[in-house]
């Protein structure tokens, strides 16, 4: 598997390029600013194996500015490449809100966007989507915001893949998501903490969408919060 992170924008969010080692196919999680960056991470990158990458989903855990903003300008650029590839945009529906008011969001950061592009695909709790390779089963772990996901990567130790969840802003290494935004919720945040992401396996990488990465079972014995 193909696995990298770039660090993208002011609010330095994680912004994930996962691909399926035999057939390249991959998977953007949250491309939220420096559209020309990942872009250039992706342009011309093969998997280990040699598969050519082509990214076939844009997947966001939340609907926030800084895990959204750069998500039209990926998709047209892949889109003007090649039609019959352009990704698919995810996003739960109880995000869809925010999504759409992206401009909102940047005025009260004095930060300009254009406006989103529509969003291709749902996510659904508990449904699988398989990239190559890569299987991801959807956990609606709302509380952050009303539709925020965490994103589990299945282990798969023939093709290199470790067991992982992208928790969004939702758990941190050492921390967990504020809750005094836009349909936040902090009671439901700490139970989809506690009922989706700490039922996991202790050895599962937990990647958020800021800072460095962790385990369940590290943040089950020391985070602060928990």
């Amino acid at each position: 598997m193909l696995d990298r992170t770039l660090v993208v924008g002011p609010f330095q969010c994680n912004c994930r390029l996962l691909a399926c080692d035999r057939t390249g196919q991959a998977v953007l999680v949250d491309p939220g600013d420096e559209p020309a960056k990942i872009l250039k991470a992706i342009e011309g990158t093969r998997t280990p194996s040699g598969a050519l990458v082509q990214v076939k989903f844009l997947f966001h855990t939340h609907g926030h500015l800084d895990h959204i903003g750069a998500t039209r300008k990926i998709k047209q650029s892949l889109t003007a490449k090649s039609a019959e590839n352009s990704p698919q945009i995810c996003l739960h529906k109880g995000d869809e809100d925010l999504y759409l008011k992206l401009s909102f969001q940047g005025q009260i950061f004095g930060m300009t966007f254009d406006e989103p592009l529509p969003i291709d695909r749902y996510f659904e709790d508990e449904e699988v989507i398989d990239v190559g390779d890569l299987k991801f089963n959807v956990l609606h772990t709302p509380g952050h915001s009303p539709g925020s996901v965490s994103l589990r990567l299945h282990e798969n130790r023939s093709s290199g893949i470790p067991e992982t969840v992208f928790s969004g802003d939702t758990l941190f290494q050492g921390s967990v998501g504020r809750t005094d935004l836009w349909g936040a919720n902090q009671d439901q945040m700490f139970k989809s903490i506690r009922t989706r992401l700490l039922s996991l396996d202790e050895d599962t990488r937990v990647c958020p969408g800021h800072g460095p990465e962790s385990t369940i079972g590290i943040e089950k014995r020391e985070n602060p919060f928990l």
